[in-house]
């Protein structure tokens, strides 16, 4: 396993999150943000060799966020900063490089630079189907960006909502916002709260199923919890774990979930979505 340790230093300004790493569709590049340098940097997966270094914020890269891959592995890479901006990228699944052009990849440039934040960038997720991207800040309301760098609205999370840390979108429309204290906000891309909850969990990661439907939690309890997207309305609790999740990701199938512990335990669930959503209709 040595031989694809990255031993490269983040800032230790940074906190070390699952926003500060995305993996490319093929699994084999991980690309890592949070150093000094103010550089987010391509790894291979399967040596731990440094591939590329890529520049363009005036401060430290605090997040990372990968759309949905097209054809032949392309797919956008959003940056976000402490600069409180955030610059699109365009990763090209054949040449294994952000930029479309080999010979200039130690230079790429981004496609669209969104700004509007006015504090440190700490979330932000894209979706390429509907050419969106919403991020958000350490403090205020969330953005709503265009993939070209427009900015289309601001999301006002309820009272006391004012500390968005985590954000997943789906392309049916649903972007879901975690606050800090275990607040919750569905919002649909115009801008209207559709609902909101408070559980008792320092939520750490989320994620949605592939047809939005469904929303995953987990946090410091240790506990995976799976609920309806568009109301709250809860699911599924599966028992609880020795240790507080960290990460979170689905199998490509939508089959298996496999969770990162704060104990460096990795732990995989089954999972079936169908189940829940059979259950609910006969239910309700």
């Amino acid at each position: 396993v040595n031989k694809r340790q990255i031993t490269d230093l983040v800032d230790q300004s940074i906190q070390i999150n699952a926003h500060c790493f995305v993996v490319t569709a093929d699994n084999r590049y991980i690309l890592i943000c949070g150093f000094w340098d103010k550089s987010f940097r391509v790894y291979s997966t399967e040596t731990g060799k440094l591939t590329q270094i890529v520049f363009g914020h005036w401060d430290v890269v605090t997040c990372l966020a990968r759309s949905e891959s097209y054809i032949g592995g392309d797919c956008y890479i959003v940056s976000g900063s402490r600069d409180a901006t955030l610059l699109l990228w365009y990763w090209s699944g054949r040449h294994h490089i952000i930029g479309d052009n080999p010979n200039s990849s130690d230079y790429p440039a981004p496609r669209a630079v969104l700004t509007g934040h006015d504090h440190e960038v700490v979330c932000v997720s894209v979706c390429a189907e509907l050419g969106l991207v919403i991020s958000g800040a350490k403090e205020g309301p969330c953005l709503v960006h265009t993939i070209t760098g427009d900015l289309l609205r601001a999301l006002e999370g309820p009272e006391n909502c004012l500390f968005p840390r985590l954000i997943s979108v789906s392309s049916e429309g649903h972007c879901i916002i975690y606050y800090e204290r275990g607040r919750f906000s569905n919002f649909s891309i115009n801008g209207k709260l559709l609902a909101q909850m408070e559980i008792n969990d320092s939520t750490r990661a989320i994620l949605l199923s592939s047809d939005g439907q469904n929303l995953v939690t987990g946090g410091d309890n240790g506990v995976v919890e799976v609920w309806q997207a568009c109301d709250f309305k809860q699911l599924y609790i599966y028992p609880g774990c020795d240790a507080g999740i960290r990460a979170m990701d689905l199998s490509h199938d939508q089959r298996t979930l496999i969770t990162g512990m704060a104990s460096g335990s990795i732990v995989a669930f089954n999972i079936d979505f169908n189940r829940w959503h059979y259950e609910h209709q006969n239910r309700y």
